[in-house]
C-alpha cells in the first residue's frame, strides 16, 4: 500500500485552495490525521471564542490508492462513497464543501417566538415583509425517531460518572438493524433537593465512518475539558 499519492496531494492542495479562493484563504483551515486505517485530511474554521467546525473530510484509500468522501444516498437512505479521481476534483470538492458551510451559516433563520403547549416553532425570513405570515417548522424529538427504528443494544448501561444522591451519568451503545450505523444513548439522572429523581436521555447516530473523527476530536480536546470536581 503506497502513501505517495497521499503526500503529493496534502503537499499541494492547501496552494491550490488558496489561490482560488480568497474567502478560505481568510478562514479555512486543514489537519492531516495519518494514524488511521484509512488517512483524512479535515477541513475546518477556527472561531474567536475557541470553537472549531469541520466543514469537510477528505479520506484516503491505501489499499486502491484513492481519495473518496463519504454521503448519504437520499434514494437509498444509506451511506455511499464518492471517488475523487485528481487533484482538481479534490480541490473543487472542498471549495464546494467550504462555501456550502458558509451559505448555512449566513442563511440561518432566527426564532421568533416558541409556543409553550407544542412542538411548534415560528421562524422568521429575513428578506420577506412585514405583511407576510411566519412559517412554522415542527419540532421532532429525537427520542420518538428512536423509537421507530430497531436498535439492538449491544451493551448494558455503562456508569461513566456517579455523584451519591446526586447525579449519575450512563452510556450504553447500540446497532440500528437496517442499516448498521452506531446509536450512543446517554441517560444523566438528577437527584433534586426534594429526593425527586430527574432522568434525560439523548441518543446519537453516526456511522462507521465517522467513528474515527469523533474518536479523535475527543481524545485531542481531553486535556482543555473541565470535570465535574474542576
Amino acid at each position: 500500500m503506497s502513501m505517495e499519492w497521499f503526500d503529493r496531494v496534502v503537499g499541494e492542495l492547501q496552494d491550490h485552495l488558496e489561490s482560488i479562493c480568497e474567502k478560505y484563504d481568510q478562514e479555512g483551515q486543514m489537519a492531516v490525521e495519518r494514524g488511521s486505517k484509512h488517512p483524512r485530511i479535515e477541513f475546518f474554521v477556527d472561531y474567536d471564542d475557541g470553537e472549531r467546525e469541520y466543514f469537510y473530510i477528505l479520506y484516503f484509500d491505501p489499499h486502491n490508492e484513492e481519495f473518496y468522501t463519504e454521503t448519504i444516498d437520499e434514494e437509498l437512505e444509506q451511506p455511499a462513497r464518492v471517488i475523487l479521481s485528481d487533484i482538481d476534483d479534490i480541490v473543487d470538492a472542498v471549495h464546494e464543501g467550504f462555501h456550502d458551510f458558509i451559505n448555512d451559516d449566513e442563511d440561518e433563520l432566527d426564532i421568533v417566538y416558541a409556543t409553550e403547549d407544542d412542538d411548534t416553532i415560528y421562524y422568521e425570513d429575513d428578506d420577506i415583509d412585514e405583511d407576510e405570515e411566519l412559517y412554522v417548522a415542527e419540532v421532532v424529538d429525537e427520542d420518538d425517531i428512536l423509537e421507530e427504528i430497531d436498535v439492538e443494544w449491544e451493551t448494558p448501561e455503562v456508569t461513566a460518572f456517579l455523584k451519591e444522591d446526586e447525579v449519575e451519568v450512563t452510556y450504553q451503545f447500540g446497532l440500528v438493524q437496517e442499516t448498521g450505523d452506531g446509536v450512543l444513548r446517554r441517560v444523566n439522572r438528577l437527584w433534586s433537593e426534594d429526593d425527586e429523581l430527574i432522568k434525560d436521555e439523548t441518543n446519537f447516530i453516526f456511522t462507521k465512518e465517522e467513528a474515527p473523527t469523533i474518536i479523535a476530536m475527543i481524545a485531542s480536546h481531553m486535556e482543555s475539558m473541565q470535570g465535574y470536581e474542576d
